[in-house]
């Protein structure tokens, strides 16, 4: 047995989790010895209670450990340990680091500069298309985009950072052979050849009101920051912030409507001290500070732009812009600039504002 193989049965043991292991491991040293540990030793860790103790023992007859193995191989998934080159450095560092982790996809050393982007799954139009143009712009500037691949804000933001043609990486609260929810399936595979979908879970596991709790600091913890785009007063992305509050990481939260339900929960974010966030500028901004050195960005186009369109795409800001400002940039008449954005508005790429400003909406 391999120690990547003892890692896996280790995190099919019932009882057990990332912070008895390191107990685990700071006794015994290596994951195999763990498995064969005998009762009296076992009995000596502290803080190891009396089931996780019969589940170690009995790890044989209660799991499988070789089908286990056959499903990873016949998915074509891969597994990190803690001990891997590529596991995210900033996920080792929280308190309860998964002991492994299942990838479909890959993980690539630009993922540690990566940004959660989270919300409700019963969301509105204004938060879809805030979920959507943020997440796009992100992953353009070179920033990878976690989410969770729920309905709604998570849904919004791994199809914002696909259409930038960047990165993005979905944490499930279920096995590998279980995408939840099914409707996903098809953003999934589209998401292992832009990025990777991950979870801890081995490949059976099917949901429950614990497994999602769980993801969620996996989202947090694989970002330097976590932005909440619409979430009410009872919204899972609140535990989502709480967990990424505890790992130091930043927080961010999108306004919204004060009399709208769905944004009571990012308003009070807002109020607690989360970042305030209308443009990705306000995100931008803070990476000089927490990384030396910033990601590369994304060179890739715009789908479908040629000329005049992606000029006058191009030359719209991050945040709101005039069509004076287009037409400078653009260097296009003002008639042939009023003919792109109309095309541009109709193929749903930028919405017009109030005052002849424009905005991007991919």
């Amino acid at each position: 047995m391999t120690r990547t193989e003892a890692y896996i049965a280790l995190n099919m043991v019932a009882h057990l989790g990332p912070i008895r292991l390191r107990k685990l491991l700071d006794r015994f040293q290596d994951p195999q010895r763990i498995l064969r540990a005998s009762r009296a030793e076992l009995q000596t860790i502290e803080g190891l209670p009396k089931p996780a103790v019969e589940a170690i023992l009995s790890w044989e007859s209660e799991t499988d450990l070789t089908a286990e193995l056959r499903r990873i191989s016949e998915y074509g998934a891969k597994i990190f340990t803690q001990e891997h080159e590529l596991y995210p450095r900033l996920l080792r560092e929280i308190y309860d680091p998964p002991i492994v982790l299942y990838i479909w996809g890959e993980i690539l050393e630009r993922d540690q500069h990566a940004m959660g982007v989270v919300g409700s799954r019963r969301t509105t139009h204004y938060g879809i298309e805030c979920a959507k143009r943020l997440s796009y712009q992100i992953a353009y500037s070179g920033i990878t985009v976690v989410s969770g691949l729920a309905r709604g804000i998570d849904t919004a933001a791994h199809q914002g950072a696909l259409a930038a043609k960047g990165r993005t990486i979905a944490v499930l609260g279920t096995g590998l052979h279980y995408i939840y929810p099914a409707e996903n399936r098809d953003l999934a595979e589209k998401i292992s050849t832009s990025g990777a979908i991950v979870t801890e879970f081995p490949m059976d596991t099917t949901p429950d009101r614990q497994t999602f709790p769980m993801r969620n600091r996996i989202i947090s913890g694989l970002s330097f920051g976590l932005l909440v785009v619409e979430a009410g007063a009872n919204s899972g992305a609140l535990i989502s912030a709480s967990q990424a509050a505890d790992q130091g990481r930043s927080l961010y939260a999108v306004p919204g409507p004060i009399d709208r339900p769905n944004s009571l929960g990012s308003n009070r974010l807002i109020q607690q001290g989360a970042k305030l966030v209308m443009s990705v500028d306000d995100i931008l901004e803070d990476l000089q500070t927490l990384f030396p050195k910033p990601p590369e960005l994304v060179t890739s186009q715009p789908p479908d732009l040629e000329g005049d369109l992606l000029i006058v795409y191009k030359a719209i800001g991050s945040t709101e812009t005039s069509i004076d400002t287009i037409i400078e940039a653009s260097s296009l008449t003002a008639g042939a600039v009023s003919a792109a954005l109309l095309q541009l508005e109709m193929r749903r790429l930028v919405r017009q504002l109030p005052g002849k400003f424009f905005v991007k909406l991919l």
